[in-house]
């Protein structure tokens, strides 16, 4: 089946080649299933055979009951491969069933002139679509951790690939500033304020750690209590945990009353509230910015936006009788799903469900969302499985113009540190994330220093920044998205192989030959009108890999995952290298056409490379 299902004029000669082969197996096994006529084109494994060869011979003949050979031969009998590639005989024909096929140096030409403008092939599609990012998402009074690594970096990436395919995106970060735990926080600012404690300078460690003094203040020990009670136990550790039991009751209900007093819009309340808002998303924010992912306070949608809509949203599925009772709860239930969407707890309160049923609701009716897409760990699969069936049955996701919008969980697996275990801090917490991202800068910076001893401080500093957060973030989003991976400094801040450093390298190193080709008085600006140079096999690799980008970017956008992006520019970055080393482009003694045409190739590699790692949210430099 072709490959072909972007609906965008295709520059890839395999995404081409693929239409015409599909179309001459169909002519000659017109009974074949669909789902079984594929083309199976890849680059040729021996490139003195030609650019690309077709497998499709050997799975298909064992189907219908003839010789590969045969079978290639028919195929090669009806395809027409005119305008791409020369015409196919049964010279073409190789080992068992091969099609070897060998591409018209024009075409491949004419389709890298027609990929060298400023959009590099990838056209805005007839009818954008509007797709929502649900992105980062952090509570508030707690530091960012090395949980929100891949929610940020990642949901940034699809966003960027979306908007870079031409859709308009709206991200949209799902803050937890709301309910209990929150107020427990400002029910104990406002008793530090009130013992005389000057808050203007607190800081969100601070928060953080009084967020962990009040969880704790507030939890009752009644198991422990019934326990001693059961089994007996000194009476003086029952007099001392009834006390604390008693404490901690006490608190909860002084919780529960300054909630109460922070939702009916108490102006103390609400305003030690915005203080750790503004406290929290400062520090977020900054986070991000340096993780250069595009989240600002606009994308911030905190739970509390959606406070106001709670009520009338259980009402309206209680009139439609889409969600009833049971056991006191308010629940709906889905066709296939086992278990029930929970929207209301048996005391009245609303649920993490609630919430996002909202969401869905808001994300497609208002912000007009054909797609919703929610980058979240696979621990909430089954949340969100509920949820979007919910919405479903509830007609939360009918969009403005009466289709459903397409809701989709792009999950993600767990960062791992040592034994493969989640990564925690050395005291077994959850590990802060400006601390890892400190790190891996400390890191960067004594690796570039070593490579240039004589940088001045301040452009390694700006370097040393850049190389940390490509190496960190390339390592997080070449990993397949659904995979936990380990954490190790070493692998991903090495200069070599597949990682983030390496594309910088591999960048830097192509702005240096243009550096230098200025320096020899070669006109890069005329070298840009030149005939591409496709004579030897690593110029042919490289452009057929160039070629590839559109393919491969709508293919990520498609599917929502950013490693197929990396893999890519990497596969692209490791063909400059072969072509560096055995295409001399400045060299003494090479003709002037083919170094113009060289140097144009390098050029259209060079910005290929960088709009990839632009998409992708990663930071580049000019030298390493």
């Amino acid at each position: 089946m072709s490959t072909n299902t972007t609906n965008q004029p295709t520059l890839d000669p395999a995404t081409a080649l693929d239409d015409r082969f599909c179309a001459a197996i169909r002519a000659v096994v017109p009974d074949l299933p669909d789902d079984q006529v594929k083309a199976h084109i890849g680059p040729s494994r021996q490139p003195k055979f030609g650019d690309f060869q077709s497998n499709c011979a050997m799975p298909i003949a064992k189907r219908v009951g003839m010789k590969p050979r045969d079978l290639a031969a028919k195929i090669v009998e009806a395809i027409d491969v005119s305008g791409i590639a020369q015409p196919l005989t049964e010279e073409s024909i190789a080992g068992p069933g091969f099609i070897n096929i060998s591409l018209l140096p024009k075409a491949l030409g004419s389709a890298l002139d027609a990929m060298d403008t400023d959009q590099l092939g990838i056209t805005p599609p007839t009818a954008p679509k509007t797709i929502v990012v649900d992105v980062c998402g952090v509570n508030l009074a707690k530091q960012m951790h090395v949980g929100h690594l891949r929610s940020t970096v990642i949901g940034d990436a699809i966003a960027r690939i979306q908007e870079r395919l031409g859709h308009t995106v709206k991200r949209q970060s799902h803050v937890g500033d709301w309910g209990l735990p929150i107020a427990m926080v400002v029910e104990q600012l406002c008793v530090m304020e009130d013992a005389g404690t000057d808050l203007s300078s607190v800081t969100l460690a601070q928060l953080n750690s009084i967020y962990k003094v009040v969880q704790a203040k507030c939890k009752a020990e009644t198991k422990a209590l019934e326990l001693i009670t059961k089994v007996g136990g000194h009476i003086k550790a029952e007099i001392e945990l009834t006390e604390r039991i008693t404490d901690a009751n006490a608190a909860m209900e002084r919780a529960k009353a300054r909630l109460v007093a922070l939702q009916s819009g108490d102006d103390r309340s609400v305003k030690m509230w915005q203080m750790i808002y503004d406290i929290t998303m400062a520090a977020c924010l900054a986070t991000c910015q340096r993780l250069h992912a595009n989240i600002t306070d606009e994308h911030s949608a905190g739970e509390s936006t959606y406070r106001d809509e709670l009520g009338p949203l259980v009402q309206d599925l209680i009139d439609r009788k889409i969600a009833i009772e049971d056991d006191g709860a308010l629940v709906v239930r889905c066709e296939g799903i086992k278990e029930p969407t929970i929207i209301r707890k048996r005391d009245g309160g609303f649920l993490y469900a609630t919430t996002d049923l909202a969401a869905i609701k808001r994300r497609v009716e208002k912000l007009g969302g054909d797609e919703v897409v929610y980058c979240v760990d696979s621990r909430q699969g089954l949340h969100f499985k509920q949820v979007f069936a919910a919405a479903h049955k509830a007609g939360y996701d009918k969009t403005p113009s009466g289709k459903d919008a397409i809701l989709v969980h792009a999950m993600f697996g767990t960062v791992l540190g040592e034994g493969n275990k989640p990564l925690k801090s050395r005291s077994g917490e959850n590990l802060n994330l400006t601390d890892l991202l400190d790190e891996a800068v400390a890191r960067a910076s004594k690796a570039v220093a070593e490579k240039n001893p004589d940088m001045p401080e301040s452009e390694r500093s700006a370097i040393s920044e850049a190389v940390a957060m490509a190496a960190i973030k390339y390592a997080d989003l070449s990993t397949e998205r659904i995979k936990d991976y380990v954490f190790s400094f070493d692998r991903m801040l090495a200069f070599e192989g597949d990682t983030g450093p390496y594309m910088l390298y591999a960048i830097a190193r192509i702005k240096n030959m243009l550096g230098k080709a200025d320096e020899k008085g070669v006109s890069v600006d005329a070298a840009k009108d030149a005939s591409f140079s496709l004579d030897e096999s690593a110029e042919r690799a490289l452009a057929l890999m160039i070629l590839r980008y559109p393919t491969i970017m709508h293919a990520t956008g498609t599917h929502h995952e950013p490693h197929r992006l990396c893999g890519y520019l990497y596969e692209l970055a490791s063909l400059f290298a072969k072509f560096y080393e055995q295409c001399p482009v400045l060299k003494d003694g090479v003709e002037e056409s083919t170094r113009d045409g060289r140097l144009r190739l390098s050029m259209l590699a060079l910005r290929v490379l960088q709009d990839g790692c632009d998409t992708l949210g990663i930071p580049t430099v000019d030298r390493m």
